[in-house]
């Protein structure tokens, strides 16, 4: 069920319209200064955001179909098989058809990728500090965005129905 916000009186509805008080414009704007620190941050890691984004995601999970990531990453097949071949290229993945399904191909890690891990342990400490908020603010927020997108992952279907 959806909450629907109280009505809003003539002038605060005006408010409403403004750019700072949109939510999306704050995320926006997060978003991409989180992506300029982590730039930085994985510069000595040969990575970008979405290609550590990816790591992560073999690193915690094994070897992987591409579907499978794509799921984890909220990514579809066009953006992610990019990706892919870039880490690939690289020599920190490796792609393989699946001897059951050859339609299906999977990812794994190869020793470099898997070596690059412990480079990568760096990584969540500089982002943390950057944003000047404790481990119990973080944990906080993560969880508030995640129950945020949840509401609106629901948001959708219910208006795609």
């Amino acid at each position: 069920m959806t909450a629907t916000p109280a009505p809003l009186d003539a002038a605060s509805e005006a408010d409403w319209l403004r750019l700072d008080r949109q939510i999306c414009f704050s995320l926006h704007a997060a978003t991409r200064a989180f992506n300029g620190v982590y730039r930085v941050a994985l510069k000595d890691l040969g990575l970008t955001y979405p290609q550590y984004l990816m790591m992560l995601v073999l690193w915690e999970r094994g070897e992987l179909p591409v579907k499978k990531l794509g799921e984890h990453l909220r990514l579809d097949s066009g953006t992610l098989s990019p990706l892919v071949k870039r880490l690939e290229g690289a020599g920190l993945v490796r792609r393989e058809r699946s001897a059951q399904d050859e339609r299906s191909v999977h990812v794994r890690l190869t020793e470099e990728g898997a070596a690059l891990r412990e480079q990568a342990l760096q990584v969540p400490r500089r982002i943390a500090a950057a944003t000047g908020f404790d481990l119990a603010e973080i944990a906080e927020l993560r969880e508030r965005l995640d129950r945020l997108t949840t509401a609106l992952d629901s948001a959708l279907e219910e208006a795609q129905d």
